[in-house]
């Protein structure tokens, strides 16, 4: 495990730990509660399947005391996904802390994209969720926020020393695209953590289409140091 990813892994108290800290008030704690059982009913059951009284009960609180907190299931999607995002663009900027190779800060990033999404599996797929006909109202929202995190992918994409033919606009889709879809499949406990996951998709990015470099007619090989 290298040392990122230890740091990745490190316990942290997040947005959407049920057990709230000491200074904190109920009425924040039980936010805090409702928004991480929200997650898990959305994950379950889609939005349109899930209710406000469905929400109340898995978070231990009378359906009338919710909308003390939120004042419609929309809102509290919205509450859900911002969470989410905040936790990403958190995890993904300190991950990012004293990396100055502009292709080494990508792969930093992977990395604690891909840990983030697989370490809150409920917030991810709220993430990268595709959102609901229903959901019309609340998407504009939705988007200004996930676009908001994306223009930090935008900056380390454009710092890349990318062939003149390749587009920018299409490697960040293709590099997000392929990073959200690793909760569908990514299994725990196999050989590659999420965080090598994300290294490795960097890499193939990078070197994947260059072509092994070929020795010259005539040149002979290196000799190996004797130890």
């Amino acid at each position: 495990m290298s040392k990122r990813e230890a740091e990745l892994r490190k316990p942290k108290l997040g947005l959407v730990t049920v057990e709230a800290a000491p200074a904190e008030g109920r009425a924040m704690a039980r936010r805090r509660k409702i928004i991480t059982e929200a997650a898990r009913q959305f994950v379950k059951q889609g939005f349109d399947g899930t209710s406000m009284r469905d929400i109340a009960a898995a978070s231990g609180i009378m359906a009338g005391s919710l909308y003390y907190h939120f004042a419609s299931k929309e809102d509290l999607f919205v509450a859900v996904h911002a969470t989410g995002m905040d936790l990403m663009e958190t995890t993904v900027k300190r991950a990012l802390i004293g990396v100055s190779d502009p292709w080494a800060r990508l792969e930093a990033a992977a990395e604690a994209h891909c840990e983030a999404l697989v370490s809150w599996s409920d917030l991810g797929a709220i993430v990268t969720a595709h959102f609901s006909p229903s959901m019309a109202k609340i998407q504009p929202e939705l988007i200004v926020r996930r676009d908001r995190y994306e223009v930090i992918i935008k900056e380390l994409i454009a710092a890349l020393d990318l062939p003149a033919e390749v587009d920018p606009a299409i490697f960040r889709l293709h590099f997000l695209g392929a990073l959200n879809w690793i909760p569908t499949w990514y299994r725990a406990g196999g050989e590659f953590t999420p965080a090598r996951i994300g290294r490795q998709l960097v890499r193939m990015l990078r070197d994947g289409g260059r072509p092994k470099a070929v020795p010259k007619a005539g040149a002979k090989p290196a000799r190996r140091k004797s130890k």
